[in-house]
């Protein structure tokens, strides 16, 4: 009877442990569609922002390069800030200055001293770490001032090799997250002669760290030079500082000698190299390549030039072509017909090109031309021939602007037209270093503009491999993309991403890691995750907590867009079935997600099963007590509020916080000019006079922003 009862036992567990074990698979499935949408979000917002800050910065580029032609004056308001003179007895003085300031004697912090010992850097770390009082200003000027020094007799690549030590670790983007860089000194040990780095760009931005990430890099530059490397990354730029956080992080630092300290900063940011090459075989650089790529030519570049890779470089629409620039190797345009030189589309300027004939082509540059919504596109983006053509040149050297096309003001309502120009050499230079900091791979062959980002190119196997091949190379190590383990291989293993900075997006959302590369090429890789709370944390409640924070990130970009959202589900469902949502949404954010798996998250369904549209704006409202202002005006301040405090920022020039009612309404023009808002300037002068609590002529720009803050129902609920 016992073996008959255990027999009889045994089917049973064994169907138990199959349900168990679907179950848990099931579990497992939902937990990874939710970590993958989720992860979606962070990444499609990420990369929407880049999308607006290129489009700001194009308006920037035309505003600065063709002001004059439209009547106007020289737009001083942005000028000084995006196009400073490069002075050099001003440089002198500012050379000078930082030696007047003086360290009072109450002072805790570091004491720094040059040339720099292991004392100063151990200082450095014990003061960041113990989050003791920051540097002082006369100190960090005079770190800034002599790594400018050093920086500006690097080369634009610098070669290594792993004979004269045993490993070189690689670090990628660490974003202002002090605690990532300190993990990896404590894991990895410090830079030293034994124990050689090269970080691989995006030291700024998004962190509440990014000025001690520079103090600590910058002092170890000097201290070790021949075995600490730095590359420069897409956010190594003044104007993506603006919006990323590290302009007004210095600010709120060094309040007396930030913009001093903001200044100089330019100057060592574009003197950072551009690329990093190992044993010469292995190529690091922070975003990519494309299939213009030449690292001759990159080598010749005069990078200091460059200070924002967002902008190509100012020239008078007038001005001739430099014949007397240097003939590098594969590089020279070749004489056209009319004896200009011809360039592919693909280098020209981001202005948008309309053909006389009334036929419309685009000589936009690839870098740049994805930044401009498809309501405000002239054309679409030429597809780029890569064939040789039967003289055996490339494309670069045969394709040329047409003389008869005209140029359409982007992003301003006029009717000015102006003759195009020929691009120069320095824009040829300027794309090649906005393809190296800003493009991505992609899994299909070919070259093509970034639309995602709307920065650089997507490249994919057939250009890494067609690269390599040239330049004898083994493999690309870049970074410039968070990865959920920390790094990532693709293009049958030739591209490597390595991404340092871990909790990027939200705590729990991703690993950080670095590379070790010794004699053999063979790339180990150590991953790691700061955090305070996630090893407490199941996987399930790391998911939700990450997974709450980006739908809460998408509500709101939900909410911003409430006019034009309403609209299109008028128009995608006419009979009111719910069954359009997706579409809808779809074609007013363009984040290319999968709205029909989050629809269930974010909206609210019938009895019947149908969409009740309205209920994904049920759980936000806006903190407004500005009683005067309409509500579209409203939305509009929100969806834009980031633009304008950029465009704020540069006007406060002494970073006051205040800003005129006549400067608010200048910073207005500039605004809706940029974005094509048509406002009645009297409803403008209404608001500006509103939010003047105090009526001293004078408007807290911080609160007037706050004013326009989205307000989540819960976020209330916990304040009570």
């Amino acid at each position: 009877m016992g073996l008959i009862s255990k027999l009889n036992v045994y089917p049973s567990a064994m169907k138990a442990a199959v349900l168990i074990q679907r179950w848990y698979r099931r579990y497992m499935a939902r937990i990874e569609i939710r970590r993958r949408y989720t992860w979606s979000i962070f990444q499609s917002i990420e990369y929407a922002g880049e999308q607006d800050q290129l489009q700001l910065s194009s308006f920037f580029t035309f505003m600065l390069d063709n002001f004059t032609r439209l009547g106007g004056a020289s737009p001083d308001l942005i000028s000084q800030f995006l196009d400073p003179t490069s002075d050099p007895m001003e440089e002198e003085g500012r050379a000078a200055k930082y030696e007047k300031i003086e360290v009072p004697d109450s002072y805790p912090g570091p004491h720094l001293s040059f040339p720099l010992t292991v004392a100063h850097t151990n200082a450095l770390l014990r003061a960041f770490k113990q989050q003791q009082q920051q540097l002082h200003a006369r100190y960090v000027l005079q770190l800034l001032h002599e790594t400018k020094k050093f920086l500006k007799k690097m080369p634009n690549i610098i070669h290594l090799s792993t004979s004269y030590t045993k490993e070189i670790t690689i670090c990628g983007d660490l974003h202002g997250k002090l605690d990532d860089l300190l993990l990896i000194f404590y894991k990895n040990g410090l830079p030293s002669t034994e124990n050689p780095y090269v970080f691989n760009g995006d030291f700024v931005d998004r962190g509440k760290k990014s000025v001690e990430i520079i103090i600590i890099l910058f002092a170890f530059l000097l201290l070790y030079p021949n075995d600490m490397h730095l590359n420069r990354g897409n956010h190594e730029d003044h104007i993506m500082n603006l919006r990323y956080g590290f302009t007004k992080e210095v600010m709120q630092k060094y309040r007396s000698h930030g913009r001093e300290i903001l200044l100089l900063l330019q100057d060592v940011f574009s003197l950072l190299p551009l690329a990093t090459i190992i044993d010469n075989k292995v190529l690091i650089v922070h975003g990519g390549i494309s299939d213009m790529t030449d690292l001759d030519y990159l080598a010749s570049i005069e990078r200091h030039k460059f200070k924002s890779a967002l902008r190509p470089p100012r020239m008078s629409i007038d001005s001739s072509q430099d014949e007397g620039r240097r003939q590098t190797k594969g590089q020279l345009p070749a004489q056209s017909s009319d004896g200009h030189r011809s360039i592919s589309t693909k280098y020209s300027s981001n202005h948008l090109m309309k053909q006389s004939s009334g036929a419309s082509s685009s000589s936009s540059s690839s870098s740049l031309s994805s930044s401009i919504p498809k309501s405000h596109r002239m054309s679409d983006v030429q597809e780029k021939d890569t064939s040789m053509t039967s003289n055996g040149q490339h494309p670069l050297h045969h394709r040329s602007i047409s003389p008869t096309g005209i140029l359409e003001v982007p992003f301003l309502d006029s009717d000015v037209t102006i003759t195009p120009r020929v691009p120069s050499w320095e824009e040829m230079e300027w794309k090649q270093i906005v393809d190296l900091l800003w493009s991505d791979p992609k899994n299909q062959n070919g070259c093509s503009p970034n639309s995602f980002r709307g920065g650089g190119c997507y490249f994919g196997p057939d250009v890494t491999l067609t690269l390599l091949k040239k330049y004898q190379l083994k493999m690309l190590i870049r970074s410039h993309e968070c990865k959920q383990e920390g790094y990532e291989l693709c293009h049958d293993g030739q591209v490597i991403t390595i991404f340092s900075a871990s909790n990027y997006y939200e705590e729990g959302s991703n690993r950080g890691a670095y590379i070790k590369l010794g004699p053999d090429l063979v790339p180990r890789f150590f991953q790691y995750q700061v955090s305070k709370f996630t090893r407490r944390m199941t996987l399930q409640q790391r998911v939700s907590v990450a997974e709450g924070s980006a739908l809460k990130s998408l509500r709101e970009k939900l909410y911003a867009h409430r006019s034009e959202l309403i609209a299109a589900f008028k128009q995608y469902d006419t009979y009111n079935t719910g069954n359009d949502w997706a579409s809808a949404v779809e074609s007013v954010l363009r984040l290319d997600l999968p709205w029909r798996t989050l629809r269930s998250r974010l909206v609210r369904l019938a009895p019947d099963g149908s969409v009740e549209y309205l209920s994904c704006f049920e759980d936000l409202h806006m903190e407004q007590p500005i009683k005067e202002v309409t509500p579209s005006l409203v939305e509009t301040l929100y969806r834009y509020r980031t633009d304008l405090e950029i465009i704020f920022n540069m006007i406060d020039k002494d970073h006051s916080g205040l800003i005129s009612i006549e400067e608010f309404r200048q910073t207005w023009r500039l605004f809706s000019s940029h974005l094509h808002i048509h406002v009645d300037n009297a409803a403008i002068d209404d608001l500006a006079r509103s939010i003047d609590f105090n009526k001293d002529g004078s408007i807290d720009f911080n609160e007037f922003l706050e004013a326009f803050r989205v307000v989540h129902k819960l976020d209330s609920k916990e304040k009570h």
